[in-house]
């Protein structure tokens, strides 16, 4: 992974100060704060950015690409917890959190473009500009949301609903992400969604 830690403007950084405005009022020059704190990264497909055992040092913002987070069980199957897109973060927020190892695997599934902030730059963040508290505070909200709506999609809802909703609510993903790191977001089999896909 090679990181560019030149702070200039970039399309990325239209982007991530766009998605704070939505829920944050700031100004010009919280802006210029904003962006000081982060980094822009890259990274190429197939490589991963964090790998168990290690510390989740970033949240990742990103600007361009596909990734995915993953653990694999004692049985050696890989069960994917994440796949992000465009515009969307991505982490191991326990790890990040509480800065110890990660059980995780967060690989690009495509070239990727990313910003990325630090635990101490956060913290610093937030001490320099209070209001961001509020938009972390909602994303972080909304990471724990999605979890428990994904935990209760899987013991309650149908194989069938699960990929209808995914189809109406993150159609790309059928265009960037092989049909089998799908069934396993899904939580099924590649052959169970194979014999969705031709049903419907």
């Amino acid at each position: 992974m090679h990181a560019n830690k030149t702070f200039v403007m970039v399309p990325g950084d239209n982007k991530i100060i766009y998605y704070i405005k939505k829920w944050v009022d700031i100004s010009q020059e919280d802006e210029a704060v904003i962006l000081s704190a982060f980094e822009t990264t890259s990274i190429r497909k197939k490589k991963d950015l964090l790998v168990p055992g290690n510390v989740c040092k970033y949240l990742y913002f990103i600007t361009k690409g596909c990734l995915r987070s993953y653990y694999v069980d004692l049985k050696g199957v890989e069960h994917i917890y994440q796949i992000r897109m465009d515009n969307n973060w991505i982490s191991d927020l326990e790890s990040f959190f509480t800065q110890r190892p990660s059980k995780y695997y967060i690989e690009s599934l495509e070239d990727s473009q990313m910003l990325r902030i630090s635990h101490e730059r956060i913290e610093q963040l937030y001490l320099d500009l209070p209001k961001l508290e509020r938009y972390f505070r909602i994303l972080f909200q909304k990471a724990y949301i999605n979890s428990l709506k994904r935990l209760n999609a899987t013991m309650w809802e149908s194989a069938v609903d699960r990929y209808n909703d995914m189809l109406k609510e993150q159609p790309d993903m059928f265009q960037r992400v092989p049909l089998v790191y799908i069934a396993s977001y899904l939580g099924i089999t590649p052959e169970s969604l194979s014999r969705i896909r031709k049903k419907i």
